[in-house]
């Protein structure tokens, strides 16, 4: 556990996120796939691999077998294009930027039971912009995550059938800050908002699957996460660089009452041909209009407004022959998805849809995997498209599969 706290300590300070889209909110969420299950568009729900975790949904870690011990670590490397047009005038930038996504670990506790741990984002922020004002400059950024640091337990029942839990605890800060700079003054004065979340996560989830002949299979999943008020602080803090005071709070409140996150519900349907091609369909839905949001005395809404969340994932893998030469040992990888996000901005809903890629690097002479994932995604909000961008995701992943538990033969 040390080393997933220091793997924490490192994740909050690399946050790959750059949209000013992420400003309202918790910002930009985070879904829990790892490298390979992104290259796959972002399925998982019904994935189920004792060579892979599938963090996506706690039953799968039942499939692993008594031998095995996984680790996986996935980084982000990003190039973002965005365009607005602004009285006429069109206005493009271009960022980059990355950082790490995830670490997961996941080993046997007997015969039919798994267990993983791992530390994964659920949401972040990061922007930075600024405009002119009469008399001065107004700029601003944001930065910071919400992460979550799980245990997860799963067993089998029956035949096909799995059921499992993860208890994540949930952790960061998410910063807004406004800068006020007057022209030939040297004044200038710092409003941040801060967001500071200290709680509890659960999700539960359970897969079936069923083999149609001794190569085809069926698997469906399932995940349910409760929602519930949050528990931690928010405050607005004022910075003024004309006196050497510290910072004059403006409000503070307790996030319990006044911040929810809604209940989560996926569904997933595998489907495995000739042991060589896996296809997967997943839904995911998040009823965002019924979560809490107060906001501050800042902001033009006293209270943000949030659309009900629905993503839709397509994804596949191929591998030609576990058996035969290494480029038919390699893992082929597509996939796709649409998310309508819980964000609303100036009465516009964020829409965003992607096209994903990838390859699965079998390490000679090892069960590892080295995962490389390229994503193309739009997002713009809609009816009125705001502010345009694409990007280009490169997910590096390292899937380690050694065997850990064998016995040694004594001669």
């Amino acid at each position: 556990m040390a080393c997933m706290a220091a793997i924490a300590t490192a994740s909050v300070a690399q946050n790959g996120t750059m949209t000013p889209y992420s400003r309202f909110g918790y910002g930009i969420l985070r879904d829990q796939a790892t490298s390979a299950q992104r290259a796959m568009g972002g399925v998982g729900y019904a994935m189920s691999s004792g060579r892979q975790v599938n963090v996506m949904n706690p039953a799968a870690y039942a499939a692993i077998d008594s031998l095995t011990f996984l680790f996986d670590m996935g980084i982000d490397l990003t190039a973002l294009w965005s365009s607005e047009t602004v009285d006429g005038k069109r206005n493009s930038h271009k960022d980059f930027g990355g950082g790490l996504d995830y670490a997961t670990m996941q080993f046997p506790l007997g015969k039919y039971m798994g267990m993983s741990v791992g530390l994964l984002p659920y949401s972040s922020v990061g922007y930075a912009f600024g405009s002119k004002i009469e008399n001065g400059i107004d700029s601003r950024q944001g930065s910071g995550s919400i992460n979550e640091l799980y245990v997860g337990l799963s067993g089998r029942l029956f035949k096909g059938f799995s059921i499992g839990a993860n208890i994540a605890y949930m952790f960061g800060t998410l910063l807004n800050d406004s800068y006020a700079i007057v022209n030939n003054s040297g004044q200038s004065a710092l409003f941040q908002r801060e967001i500071t979340v200290r709680d509890w996560h659960l999700t539960a989830g359970l897969q079936y699957g069923v083999d149609i002949t001794p190569r085809n299979r069926i698997t469906a999943g399932l995940i349910w996460s409760p929602g519930k008020t949050l528990l931690g602080h928010a405050n607005t803090l004022t910075y003024d660089t004309s006196t050497e005071s510290g910072p004059e709070i403006n409000e503070e409140v307790k996030l319990r009452d006044n911040y929810s996150i809604p209940e989560t519900w996926g569904a997933g349907l595998a489907y495995r041909w000739n042991n060589s091609l896996d296809v997967e369909f997943d839904v995911t839905y998040q009823p965002w209009s019924k979560a809490k949001y107060l906001g501050f005395d800042t902001d033009e809404a006293r209270t943000e407004v949030f659309a009900d969340r629905i993503k839709y994932a397509l994804g596949l893998q191929y591998r030609p022959d576990a058996r035969g030469s290494y480029f038919k040992r390699i893992q082929y990888r597509l996939g796709g998805y649409y998310n309508r996000d819980y964000l609303v901005v100036l009465g516009n809903n964020v829409r965003e849809y992607g096209l994903t890629a990838g390859f699965g690097f079998p390490v000679a002479g090892f069960k590892t995997i080295v995962n490389l994932g390229l994503e193309w995604k739009h997002r713009q909000a809609t009816p009125d498209p705001l502010l345009k961008e694409d990007y280009l995701n490169i997910t590096i992943g390292v899937n380690f599969n050694e065997m850990w538990f064998r016995k040694s033969k004594i001669y």
